[in-house]
């Protein structure tokens, strides 16, 4: 069984932050995959179930971002898991927008929800980073991460959402790289090799010189 964790802030004034692109992925894979309506548990919303025989819990905790360990904690030992069976969808300021990267364990970087989470269930946990850009000044970051996604963002966004649900199968079954690879063809799909040959530009004759010999000189060398 995996335990699949999206991270964020409860509220709908919160609902279109960059911080909160873990609750938006985790509402796609479950719209997408006809999982269960969501219910209150574990101090969030959960829903459960199924890619091939594998059981899968989707966690939203809405006990705000500072405290996200609180309820991954409460669900993991209520389902009887550890650490290596959660996976926890974030948003990363070290990473472009779009751009998503696994990990395994290591630090939190300063991500307050991580910080929380590491500090109920240990780092030993997998995490899905995706990137949503650094506003250039770390002082600028919680302002940042706490205001909406930009217009311009949506369809980046929606691309990589989608691409997330089409490849999360791969990623319950341990395969990161194709899980990867799901996302990437949504986002920055393959060009065709089958491109049309540019028109072939004949290149034009040239005008041929004005003859200006004298009528003699036509006739002398008409005779050479």
């Amino acid at each position: 069984m995996k335990l699949l964790v999206g991270l964020g802030n409860p509220g709908a004034k919160y609902a279109q932050n960059r911080h909160n692109i873990g609750f938006m992925a985790m509402d796609r894979i479950a719209s997408d995959h006809g999982f269960g309506g969501w219910r209150n548990k574990f101090q969030g919303q959960t829903c459960d179930g199924r890619f091939g025989s594998e059981r899968v819990t989707l966690l939203k905790p809405e006990t705000f971002m500072n405290l996200s360990g609180q309820s991954v904690g409460e669900a993991m030992r209520y389902l009887k898991l550890a650490p290596e069976d959660v996976i926890v969808f974030h948003d990363e300021i070290d990473l472009a927008p779009g751009k998503v990267r696994l990990k395994t364990g290591g630090g939190h970087a300063g991500h307050n929800g991580l910080r929380s989470i590491h500090g109920h269930i240990g780092p030993d946990y997998d995490r899905v980073r995706m990137g949503v850009g650094h506003p250039g000044h770390k002082d600028a970051v919680p302002g940042y991460v706490l205001r909406d996604f930009p217009k311009a963002d949506a369809e980046w966004l929606d691309d990589e959402l989608r691409g997330i649900s089409d490849g999360i199968a791969h990623l319950i079954d341990g395969d990161g790289g194709k899980f990867l690879n799901a996302i990437a063809l949504r986002v920055a799909p393959p060009r065709s090799s089958k491109s049309a040959p540019k028109p072939k530009t004949e290149k034009p004759t040239p005008e041929p010189a004005p003859d200006t010999r004298s009528g003699l000189q036509k006739l002398v060398d008409r005779f050479r």
